[in-house]
């Protein structure tokens, strides 16, 4: 595809970022989620998953793209994306970064990864298709979804986060072992508690924080702010910080949110790595 505005048309929905079409594929995520995956050259393995996480999303039938990005050729975004390391996936829903992965992964985590953005994507509203799938037949479709799976994503098409999270929790009761339901419960979790953080109540929280580093509804509020905005060592790290300074039940709480947490981010990912060995250091 030309590295300028994104035209897909029968083209593969993959877009070399540059610092001239960034901010047109961070417009067309208000239409659909754009996935951006950060590579460098010194890292082969980075390169071979891009190569792959283009074919999974040819495979959507346009609902998601792709933006390739070259960290040694677009340096800022690294920083903007807070990239510790190639490969990493961050997606961008209506100008907002969703992070996926960090390192490696193999193709049936990817899918279920953008399988839960798309989730997230419709929530937000944002459901357009661009058409033209590459190589890939036009009717192509994810596999479909278990049932409480799909009762979960109409649930949050509608905006209703209980009945979602409640769709969630009866495919954990049925199998425990269910990690996309793990993953999606705590999904639309945070989605709820964020629907009350937004505009001025959220800065009043933040300045409530700043203020008040021991209120325990200040501080998980805060956390939750920070991993909607992408600043996701700022959000575990407030945790991690407050379990060492508190105890008794608002230690467990935030601990219990803390692995919540973990599950958004990811359990692969390497701030979630950085985070739980700060949870051992000042829990043992």
């Amino acid at each position: 595809m030309a590295q300028g505005a994104p035209e897909t048309g029968g083209q593969p929905l993959r877009v070399e970022v540059t610092e001239a079409n960034f901010q047109q594929l961070v417009e067309l995520s208000a239409q659909v989620p754009v996935v951006f995956g950060l590579w460098a050259s010194y890292s082969p393995a980075s390169g071979e998953l891009l190569n792959v996480l283009e074919d999974i999303i040819n495979s959507y039938g346009g609902r998601l793209v792709l933006g390739a990005a070259d960290i040694d050729a677009f340096p800022q975004l690294a920083q903007a994306f807070q990239v510790q390391a190639v490969p990493t996936a961050v997606a961008v829903v209506k100008g907002q970064p969703v992070p996926l992965f960090q390192g490696g992964a193999d193709e049936q985590q990817v899918r279920s990864l953008l399988d839960e953005l798309l989730k997230v994507a419709a929530a937000n509203g944002v459901t357009g298709s661009l058409g033209g799938a590459g190589n890939a037949p036009a009717e192509a479709e994810p596999a479909p979804l278990p049932p409480l799976h799909q009762a979960a994503y109409d649930a949050i098409e509608a905006g209703d986060f209980a009945a979602a999270a409640a769709a969630y929790r009866q495919a954990l009761l049925e199998m425990p072992a269910d990690a996309e339901a793990k993953a999606g419960l705590a999904q639309v979790e945070l989605m709820d508690r964020l629907q009350a953080l937004t505009g001025p109540d959220g800065e009043a929280l933040r300045q409530l924080a700043a203020e008040q580093p021991d209120n325990l509804d200040a501080q998980l509020g805060v956390a939750d702010l920070d991993i909607a905005g992408g600043h996701i060592d700022d959000a575990l790290g407030r945790i991690v910080g407050f379990i060492g300074r508190n105890f008794g039940p608002e230690r467990e709480t935030a601990r219990v949110r803390l692995l919540e947490l973990f599950e958004v981010v990811g359990p692969s990912d390497e701030r979630v790595a950085k985070a739980r060995q700060g949870l051992a250091r000042v829990l043992f």
